[in-house]
């Protein structure tokens, strides 16, 4: 009997410290309010209003009235044009003129130089040996195209050249006969500079059998 009572006295205990505690972490009362009753009431032949009437309830002024307040007298006008003045100053075009107006010359200050080295030959009517004369035309083109690319003035004149050439082509001897040459020393050192880069010219050909050979040769030097 006794146990019955201590059961039921913790039952009741523990009831209401749980009941104490879900009160104090429970969310608040919600508080209903009593409905109320919406009428809804419906309106027949409810009047159409027009765009001018719509414009009028909302403050706004018609379109057209808008526009009609747009003369013609606020508008600027074009600018005047006197048509006479206009066409007086484009010039006439004669058809046989043409429309093609050439271009004035200038005048260069600088003109082109054109340059004239030549070799005039030697009397060779005495050497009778065609080899000879052969070589002899090779060894002077050569030296006409290394004079031409050194001389680069305006001096003109001629120098005369008398040099040895060995069987294999080296030059031995230049010498300058100044007696037949121009006294420009311009020239003078250009037909010498012209037979050193010239060199070395061919060998000998089997029908030139000699260890070396003299030639004689004439520069001149010419501008057109």
């Amino acid at each position: 009997m006794f146990p019955d009572r201590v059961f039921t006295v913790s039952f009741l205990v523990s009831l209401v410290t749980h009941s104490v505690l879900l009160m104090q972490h429970s969310n608040p009362v919600l508080i209903l309010r009593p409905r109320q009753n919406i009428e809804i009431r419906y309106l027949k032949n409810v009047p159409k209003f027009t765009p001018d009437q719509l414009n009028k309830f909302m403050g706004r002024e018609p379109l057209l009235k808008n526009q009609a307040k747009i003369t013609a007298d606020k508008r600027t006008p074009p600018p005047f044009v006197d048509k006479d003045k206009l066409f007086s100053r484009t010039r006439h075009i004669d058809s046989r003129e043409g429309l093609f107006i050439k271009p004035l010359l200038i005048k260069p200050d600088i003109f082109e130089i054109k340059k004239k080295i030549t070799l005039p030959a030697i009397d060779l009517n005495k050497i009778n040996n065609s080899s000879y004369v052969s070589y002899y035309q090779i060894v002077r083109e050569k030296i006409r195209r290394a004079a031409y690319e050194n001389y680069i003035r305006t001096e003109t004149g001629e120098v005369y050249l008398s040099f040895i050439i060995a069987s294999r082509g080296e030059i031995k001897e230049v010498r300058l006969v100044q007696e037949k040459s121009s006294s420009s020393q311009y020239l003078r050192e250009i037909a010498l500079k012209s037979i050193d880069d010239a060199a070395p010219f061919p060998p000998f050909p089997k029908e030139l059998d000699y260890a070396q050979l003299s030639f004689n040769v004439i520069i001149s030097f010419e501008i057109e």
